[in-house]
């Protein structure tokens, strides 16, 4: 089969908050040395997919510079290998509009499909951690004649509400889909994964559903009603880290003795852009429990259950547990740390008290922050001494200066 992939790397998922502040969700951090795009790109490559589109709009610098022309991947090719399409406002009337959802993306971007001539387009979400061979699913797509194939996942009953949920007949056919919906009878979720027929997508996107912005709320409960789409059951791990507490979970479940994500299979390589950086340097007065140490790091404290990010130091006295600590920040001496998000280049002063108190949620965002995590944005200092509660959401690039004095509460912003 002659396939192009689209990835779809354009949004801000404000679930995560601070932590997309500055980046788009598929170029945020992961398992210490990733980038989660990272998973869909060697996807692709170990599937042996190597025309590859990169389809980007919000914050795209750090996701660019990830990328760059895509050699960790081997996708610097002279034919096909990876291209990044930058957004740019398409004239509607007299009104310049940027994409206004995934279907948009693509539809912005058809001049690729059309100029490649592909048989079929397999469309990708950027911002999912999972482990596919896509193979599988381009084989049933083909012998099905489906003019769309998605993949499907069974997910919990409780998370349905976050997902697209499919129905299928008993010839695996789709019958309906509901976008997120708040009850449903059915346990299958979209996977955000499509193959379509080159021109079926052709014909959608600028025919009858040229006025469709989003492939789950608009495109696929239209389009099943009109053409033959079919589902393709994935059995392996697969986890939408859309939001805070999902996002901390996955990176939590790489510390179990058997993790359900296993990175370090041979034949089934995640590859990144690596920086060259020492082995992680652990002190002798260091005490370790538990926890993803990557290169560069090094540390003097105390550590049990937290996935630390190269180029991190972790100062004597200082505790960190259940938590997670992005590219080259700094916990001071003495400082404590529970169920915390520390993003890159922050500085925690020495003594300071982060994630203590009772578990109030967040005041400006209660369904985004309920469970006990607190978030700090990239780049700020987090002044000495400070005590911080849980459910808090701390900005990015902050001075010691914003912070007040004595302590914040839990479920407080900073700045309000």
């Amino acid at each position: 089969m002659d396939v192009i992939v689209m990835i779809l790397a354009g949004g801000q998922s404000h679930g995560l908050g601070v932590l997309t502040a500055l980046r788009n969700s598929a170029a945020l951090p992961f398992g210490g040395k990733y980038r989660i795009i990272d998973f869909t790109l060697s996807n692709c490559v170990n599937s042996g997919l190597y025309d590859v589109a990169v389809l980007t709009q919000y914050e795209p610098r750090s996701l660019n510079e990830h990328i760059g022309i895509g050699k960790p991947w081997d996708l610097d090719r002279a034919r096909g290998g990876v291209r990044l399409l930058q957004p740019y406002q398409s004239h509607r009337g007299d009104a310049g509009v940027w994409q206004e959802g995934s279907a948009d993306a693509v539809r912005f971007n058809l001049d690729v499909v059309v100029e490649q001539k592909a048989d079929h387009v397999l469309i990708l979400s950027g911002d999912h951690v999972y482990k596919m061979d896509y193979q599988p699913l381009l084989r049933r797509h083909n012998e099905s004649g489906a003019d769309v194939t998605l993949a499907v996942r069974a997910v919990s009953p409780h998370d349905t509400h976050r997902f697209g949920m499919v129905s299928l007949d008993s010839g695996g056919r789709v019958t309906d889909f509901e976008e997120k919906p708040q009850r449903t009878h059915s346990t299958l979720s979209s996977m955000g994964i499509y193959v379509f027929r080159r021109e079926a997508l052709i014909d959608w996107l600028t025919g009858e559903g040229r006025a469709h912005h989003d492939f789950g709320r608009e495109v696929m409960p239209a389009l099943l009603k009109r053409r033959r789409v079919m589902a393709y059951a994935f059995q392996g791990y697969w986890d939408d880290v859309g939001t805070a507490q999902s996002y901390w979970e996955a990176n939590m479940a790489l510390l179990a003795e058997t993790p359900a994500l296993d990175l370090y299979h041979p034949e089934w390589v995640i590859h990144t852009r690596s920086e060259e950086q020492p082995a992680a340097l652990v002190g002798p007065d260091a005490r370790v429990d538990g926890n993803l140490l990557c290169d560069g790091c090094r540390v003097d404290g105390q550590v049990s259950r937290s996935v630390i990010a190269p180029g991190v130091y972790i100062a004597p006295g200082a505790v960190v547990r259940d938590s997670i600590i992005m590219h080259d920040s700094v916990i001071g001496e003495g400082a404590a740390l529970d169920r915390v998000i520390v993003d890159k280049q922050v500085v925690i002063g020495g003594g300071a008290r982060i994630g203590g108190g009772d578990d109030t949620p967040s005041r400006r965002a209660p369904q985004r922050l309920n469970t006990g995590l607190t978030l700090i944005g990239k780049g700020t200092r987090v002044p000495p001494g400070l005590r911080v509660g849980r459910n808090v959401e701390i900005g990015v690039n902050l001075h010691e200066s914003a912070f007040p004095p004595h302590a914040i509460a839990s479920g407080e912003t900073i700045p309000e």
